[in-house]
């Protein structure tokens, strides 16, 4: 009888330490330890543009100011207008160590292909910044307000306007502005940046829309004249240039520079991303970031970044689909 008992209570301590231990295993691989492992970024498109750049330096801010204290691999995977790299991330689901970006293709790009995910398909952790568009002429246009570019219209002249991208931005900001103002207009695309300039400066083009980085010198060299920003409010660099909003046009859609991660997310990782971002948005570094781009410093977090996905996303399927009558 006595050796039964010993060998029950052994048996019931073996089972506890084993209930113990596997407790501690499960704490160990739980929310509480994250991060615990490399991060995967990954970039849909090439190296060295503007989608690449902020990613690697929101990264890179992450690490200096010990945000994300395991290691952090960057990986360009291009193809399909950002068609291969979200894809390949849609396929992480509830998987916290992959990270990815935002930009107008997030959008457009499941708009018009058969895509295995749209914008809704990632957990949404932050807005960092966008990148708002000038509408252009050249310097010497006789054009000097959006209203006198809208008055020529209305004299039967069809304007032609550029931009970069066959489905892009570039072709969404004047498709608005266009059905705000009531005229019709021809889109002509671009492939870069250097023919869309040239081909405004040799007066093939009445006007072109481009963003501040690309086109600052060339407005502070007399080049190009901006006659309206599609921010939500002026660029400080060029705060006598007004926004179409105020202007009295609804024309604010921007390339959202946002952090998503994949579907299925853990709600603790979740606000673990919302606070990381919200340290590296408070930094000198990112601050300056967006002053040199000249991007809009407009940030977002959680859900109020769900909710302008959704709107943005409304302004892009309705345009498109505008373009298309």
């Amino acid at each position: 009888m006595k050796r039964f008992l010993t060998l029950s209570i052994v048996f019931t301590i073996a089972m506890m330490t084993a209930a113990c231990s596997s407790n501690a295993g499960e704490k160990e691989s739980s929310t509480d330890k994250y991060p615990a492992k490399t991060l995967n970024a990954v970039i849909p498109f090439g190296p060295g543009g503007g989608t690449d750049l902020y990613l690697r330096k929101i990264m890179e801010i992450m690490q200096k100011e010990d945000i994300y204290t395991d290691s952090i691999k960057i990986e360009n995977r291009e193809g399909g207008s950002g068609a291969v790299g979200w894809g390949f991330l849609e396929t992480k689901k509830g998987d916290p160590y992959f990270v990815g970006p935002t930009s107008g293709s997030f959008f457009t790009t499941p708009l018009v292909s058969e895509t295995a995910f749209s914008y809704d398909s990632f957990t949404p952790i932050a807005l960092m910044g966008a990148d708002d568009l000038f509408f252009l002429v050249k310097g010497e246009s006789k054009y000097g307000s959006l209203e006198d570019f809208i008055e020529a219209t209305k004299s039967g002249k069809k304007m032609k306007i550029g931009g970069v991208g066959q489905v892009s931005d570039e072709m969404i900001v004047p498709n608005l502005f266009a059905k705000e103002a009531g005229f019709d207009f021809d889109y002509v695309p671009f492939q870069g940046a250097g023919e869309l300039t040239s081909a405004l400066l040799s007066d093939s083009l009445d006007a072109i829309v481009g963003n501040p980085a690309r086109s600052m010198g060339q407005i502070e060299g007399g080049l190009m004249k901006p006659l309206a920003f599609s921010g939500l409010e002026r660029l400080k660099q060029l705060e006598d240039v007004p926004t179409f909003t105020e202007l009295g046009y609804d024309v604010n859609i921007s390339q959202p520079r946002g952090v998503v991660l994949p579907a299925d997310i853990d709600d603790e990782v979740k606000d673990w991303w919302i606070d990381a971002m919200k340290k590296v948005a408070e930094t000198d570094e990112w601050k300056k970031y967006i002053l040199d781009n000249g991007m809009s410093d407009y940030i977002l977090f959680g859900d109020d970044f769900s909710e302008f996905l959704e709107e943005t996303n409304t302004k892009f399927k309705d345009s498109l689909e505008s373009a298309n009558q």
